[in-house]
């Protein structure tokens, strides 16, 4: 692959698959505690929260991307405390982690959600009644039973984080070497003359990239759901 791709198109595959793994990794542990309070707690600001879950969905990425500017850019009270801390992510590739992490954040909680919903809460309600703790009860019971919705929207998350464009360039704008993603790469060669070839080879390695995450999240869903069924 290195041979077919140009250091600069290696450089947004390579910045792309490094940001798409962390902006996953961000949102998982917050994707399963929505999806849990979601399905199972009811609370009052319980469909304000599904609304704010689901809201990256429905807003236009420009928009989202420019919240998260005002929020974590430099002049933001978040922003300068993450620069304090020593976590900077305004126009930096920590920040392009986290506009994807938003981003792909509703697809994690409604595939991780559905699975919740298919779990019996007789079962949970059982665990309850033999003595174990809320905690063991999720660890033991609810958790190895919702582990093909974890895997299938965690994967989706990562295969929608590799695509994420509008909030990413409008946050962290669009630096080489630094916040220039495959998405945002295809746009920049796009805009050049001659580089039509490494735009469409960019194309190619994101529909390979899509398609791959795709057939994964089925195949692992199916594997774990079956080694469920059999415990």
């Amino acid at each position: 692959m290195t041979g077919w791709l140009g250091p600069q198109e290696w450089q947004a595959v390579a910045l792309s698959l490094k940001v798409s793994f962390w902006a996953t990794l961000l949102a998982l542990p917050l994707g399963v505690l929505a999806a849990y309070a979601l399905s199972r707690w009811t609370f009052p600001g319980r469909n304000l929260l599904n609304g704010l879950v689901h809201l990256p969905l429905i807003l236009p990425p420009v928009v989202t991307g420019y919240l998260l500017l005002i929020t974590f850019g430099p002049q933001a009270p978040a922003g300068q405390f993450l620069e304090w801390i020593g976590l900077p992510v305004a126009f930096r590739w920590t920040g392009a982690a986290l506009a994807a992490a938003v981003m792909a954040f509703p697809l994690m909680v409604r595939a991780i959600r559905l699975s919740l919903d298919a779990v019996d809460p007789k079962l949970e309600e059982a665990a309850s009644t033999l003595g174990a703790s809320p905690i063991r009860v999720f660890i033991t019971i609810t958790l190895p039973l919702i582990a093909p919705g974890i895997v299938a929207g965690g994967i989706l998350a990562f295969a929608k984080a590799m695509g994420e464009f509008g909030a990413t360039i409008t946050f962290v704008s669009n630096i080489p070497g630094e916040t220039r993603t495959l998405p945002t790469a295809v746009y920049t060669f796009l805009q050049v003359p001659g580089g039509e070839g490494s735009a469409v080879r960019l194309v190619i390695i994101s529909i390979i990239i899509a398609m791959a995450a795709l057939l994964l999240s089925e195949w692992v869903s199916r594997r774990l759901a079956d080694r469920v069924r059999g415990a």
